[in-house]
């Protein structure tokens, strides 16, 4: 079986989809915890919900990366799914878990990404610019924001004068679909 930890610092909405998909079909892959940096986040319901355990570490362990690298190592962790994560991950967990940190961004890679793009800031900058389409990209984390391998990607048209909130309802709907069903997959070719 292959052991996952899935990082979430928000609601956990798609932690939880993670969770439901995978327990749905019974899949060999395995959540064996959810790690936050958020004593108050939401994740910690799907914690309880499906009775996953969950582990809090400061924004400093993050940072310095050895002690939740150690904490992985120890759990025998072979894969990393960041679901709403808000923190860079360093390189000595990068390296690690070469090819093994999936990261799921609400555009249209390579358009908004990198620093500083993520959540609303992304839907205002793709309404800004006045696009007619948005997504999502599934991919691989390497030691730069948002450059890592695509793996997928899907698109939703965008509506003239559509909202910020609208178009996060329609990307998060896109991330509902298919994140859990691409990291399946992925990790099942690649076990």
């Amino acid at each position: 079986m292959s052991k996952v930890a899935i990082f979430a610092s928000g609601a956990g909405s798609n932690a939880d989809r993670i969770l439901q998909f995978l327990t749905e079909k019974q899949s060999p892959i395995q959540i064996d915890c959810l790690l936050t940096n958020k004593r108050e986040a939401g994740i910690y319901k799907v914690a309880d919900k499906f009775d996953v355990p969950i582990f809090c570490f400061s924004n400093t362990a993050f940072a310095e990366g050895d002690s939740v690298l150690e904490f992985l190592l120890t759990r025998n962790i072979r894969w990393i799914v960041l679901a709403g994560f808000l923190r860079k991950i360093e390189l000595s967990l990068v390296e690690e878990f070469e090819d093994k940190i999936f990261n799921l961004h609400p555009s249209l890679l390579p358009k908004y990404g990198g620093k500083g793009m993520y959540g609303s800031k992304v839907h205002e900058a793709v309404l800004a610019a006045g696009e007619s389409e948005s997504g999502i990209s599934i991919h691989l984390v390497n030691s730069e924001f948002d450059k890592g391998k695509i793996l997928f990607q899907a698109k939703c048209e965008i509506e003239k004068g559509q909202t910020v909130d609208e178009l996060s309802k329609n990307i998060q709907k896109l991330e509902h679909d298919n994140f859990a069903s691409v990291i399946e997959h992925f990790i099942i070719k690649n076990y």
